[in-house]
């Protein structure tokens, strides 16, 4: 009767210990604001109070310093994950599509979960060693995971409008695809490493806005107002330049007529013209 006594005690304070350590919190209060949020949803628009509308392409450089907090971190962390670890993550734990990249129909053909990973690196190296007793020659492979880290761009398509019922000038960001840049392994580009591009997915925008709007972001100067990656987009709180517009030479893109600084030039130019066109319509 006494050892079942003890042995009582010794449980019930094995669970009490297990509890008080399943209650730690690392900080002094709950959040539970962002876990609930819910994007801000778009005004309807007619197409008939549309006056005038622009697709534009942009480049995100995903390692510029006003575009850290999409690129960071690059493993999970504090309840925080990179833009581009979230959309994986929505592929896998929400069903979200994404599909092909494609300069003519960006949302048509889907990728499977594998088919991305892949893009992103993962497969299998084989290794030929050889055996010390036999002398044969034995291969053996290793997988490789995706490297989420190596996206250090962004394209991102987006469409201007002018909504003539508001009398207002409105963006919409329609999709968003990942480009990974890494180096060729010695056997692939010999002694000369170059940097390869490979485009990864395209994204549709609306589909993610309800997990944009949940994950928090990095806030440098103040912990307790963490935005969300929806508060980045809708506020546009990112640093790009302008990569192709819609235009009569199949939509090609800037750098395909412009080079060096004069691209550069060309988007700013192209940026100044749509900031005149909106202020154009307000003269008198």
């Amino acid at each position: 009767m006494k050892k079942l006594s003890i042995l009582i005690i010794f449980s019930l304070g094995f669970l009490m210990t297990g509890v008080a350590q399943s209650n730690v919190m690392d900080g002094i209060y709950e959040k539970e604001h962002v876990p609930v949020r819910k994007p801000v949803p778009y005004y309807h628009l007619r197409e008939a109070d549309v006056a005038w509308s622009k697709k534009v392409w942009r480049m995100l450089d995903l390692k510029e310093k006003e575009n850290h907090s999409l690129y960071y971190p690059t493993e999970p962390q504090d309840s925080r994950v990179s833009l581009v670890q979230l959309m994986l993550d929505g592929i896998t734990n929400d069903g979200i599509t994404v599909y092909e990249y494609s300069t003519e129909s960006e949302f048509a053909n889907p990728l499977t979960l594998a088919e991305v990973n892949e893009s992103l690196g993962a497969g299998k190296d084989s290794l030929e060693e050889e055996d010390p007793v036999t002398g044969e020659i034995k291969i053996t492979y290793n997988n490789r995971e995706p490297r989420p880290d190596q996206v250090t761009r962004m394209l991102m398509k987006e469409e201007w409008v002018f909504d003539k019922q508001r009398s207002k000038m409105e963006v919409r960001i329609i999709g968003l695809c990942p480009i990974r840049r890494y180096e060729k392994t010695e056997a692939e580009a010999g002694e000369e490493k170059i940097l390869t591009p490979v485009t990864v997915f395209w994204a549709y925008f609306p589909a993610y806005r309800p997990l944009f709007a949940k994950q928090e972001v990095f806030n440098p100067y103040n912990d307790a107002e963490r935005r969300t990656f929806e508060d980045i987009f809708f506020k546009r709180k990112f640093a790009s330049h302008i990569y192709r517009i819609t235009n009569v030479y199949d939509n090609r893109e800037i750098r395909e007529y412009k080079k060096g600084e004069d691209l550069l030039l060309e988007a700013e130019r192209i940026k100044d013209w749509m900031f005149k066109f909106e202020h154009d319509l307000w003269e008198f």
